[in-house]
C-alpha cells in the first residue's frame, strides 16, 4: 500500500482509480464491509483502490474555530493506515484538511478533488456522505456531477450488527464505557494501539513494575484507564500485561496521553523493547485512571491492578 501526503502529490500515480473517501476512525466492520466492496469493485475494473482520509479530523478543525466538540479519537493515523493495508487498500490519499479544504464548493471538491487531484473513475461513499463547505453537498448531487465527469457514483447502506449500525461513534461509546468485549464486536478484532516504545521517566523501575511506554498522538483518546492487556512485537508470541492510557494522574497530569504497559512475564533485557514498534490489545477494563495520595500507594494499585489481571487470564476471559 502506498501513502500519499496530498492528492497532488508529484508521485502520486495517474490512469484512474476506485475511490471511497471518510475519516475511517477505527477502521471498524462497517469500514470493512466499504472496503471490501471497494477493492471488489476495483479489481472488476482493473484499477487500483483509493482511500481519502484527512488529517486532522475535519471535527477537530471546526472544534479549534469554536464551532462543535471534538469526537474523541479511536485510532492515530498509524493504526489507521495499518487497518487499511490489511484491507487490501492499493493506496492512500491523506488530505490536510483546513480552512482552504473547508471552504470547498461542493462542486470545487468534485472539480479540484475527484477529477483533477486523483482521477476517480468510482466512487463509493456511505449513506449519510456530505462534502463541500456547509456540508452542502449529497449523494444525489454527487451522482449527477459523475454522470457529467465521467465517473460511476454508488452508495452503501448502513452495517449492522446484531440490529445495531455499526459506526465511529458506536465504538467511541463502547470504549468511553470500558465495554471492551462491544468495542471488539464492531471493530472486528481487539481494540488495539501501536507505536514506538519510548523511553521514560524509569519510574516503573524505581516502583518494582518495568513498563513499556508509547505515545498515543491524540489528546482525547476513546479509551482511558487501567486495562489488561497483550503485547505483540516482542517476541514469538504474545505477552500478557496491564496497560494504563491516560494522563497519569498521580506522576504527571500534564495532559501528555501515554500507553505505559507492564508485561506480566518479562523475558528480555531490560533495555530490549527500545525503538521497537508493538501492538497492545486492551482487552479488559479493570478500573478508570485513579490518582493515588504517595508512590507507596501507587506501588500498591499496580500489585492490585497484576493480580487482577492475573486472576482475568486465569478465568479464560482472555
Amino acid at each position: 500500500m502506498r501513502v500519499f501526503r496530498g492528492f497532488h502529490h508529484p508521485a502520486l500515480p495517474g490512469g484512474g482509480c476506485a475511490l471511497t473517501i471518510g475519516n475511517f476512525d477505527g477502521v471498524h466492520r462497517g469500514h470493512q464491509a466499504m472496503l471490501a466492496l471497494l477493492t471488489n469493485e476495483a479489481r472488476h475494473r482493473s484499477l487500483p483502490s483509493c482511500v481519502l482520509s484527512f488529517e486532522p479530523h475535519p471535527r477537530d478543525f471546526f472544534a479549534a474555530r469554536g464551532a462543535g466538540t471534538a469526537p474523541a479519537r479511536v485510532a492515530g493515523l498509524r493504526d489507521k493506515l495499518a487497518e487499511l493495508e490489511r484491507c487490501g487498500i492499493d493506496r492512500v490519499v491523506i488530505a490536510r484538511f483546513d480552512a482552504a479544504f473547508a471552504a470547498q464548493t461542493p462542486q470545487q471538491f468534485i472539480d479540484e478533488v475527484l477529477v483533477r487531484g486523483l482521477d476517480a473513475r468510482y466512487v463509493l461513499v456511505g449513506d449519510d456522505f456530505q462534502f463541500g463547505a456547509r456540508r452542502a453537498g449529497n449523494y444525489s448531487m454527487l451522482d449527477a456531477a459523475g454522470d457529467a465527469a465521467g465517473f460511476e457514483v454508488a452508495r452503501m447502506l448502513s452495517y449492522e450488527v446484531h440490529g445495531l449500525r455499526v459506526s465511529s461513534s458506536e465504538v467511541r461509546a463502547a470504549l468511553a464505557a470500558g465495554d471492551m468485549k462491544h468495542a471488539a464486536t464492531l471493530l472486528g478484532r481487539p481494540y488495539s494501539v501501536s507505536g514506538h516504545v519510548l523511553h521514560g521517566r524509569k519510574l516503573g523501575r524505581e516502583l518494582g513494575f518495568r513498563t513499556l511506554n508509547l505515545r498515543f498522538g491524540h489528546p482525547r483518546p476513546a479509551a482511558a484507564g487501567i486495562f489488561v492487556a497483550r503485547v505483540h512485537g516482542l517476541g514469538p508470541g504474545p505477552l500478557a500485561g496491564v496497560a494504563s492510557l491516560g494522563v497519569r494522574p498521580t506522576v504527571e497530569d500534564a495532559g501528555r496521553v501515554l500507553l505505559e504497559v507492564h508485561c506480566l512475564e518479562w523475558p528480555f533485557a531490560a533495555d530490549a523493547g527500545y525503538g521497537r514498534v508493538v501492538r497492545v490489545e486492551l482487552l479488559h477494563k479493570l478500573h478508570d485512571e485513579r490518582k493515588y495520595p504517595s508512590l507507596d500507594a501507587l506501588r500498591a494499585g499496580i500489585a492490585q491492578d497484576t493480580l487482577d489481571a492475573r486472576a482475568w487470564l486465569a478465568a479464560g476471559e482472555g
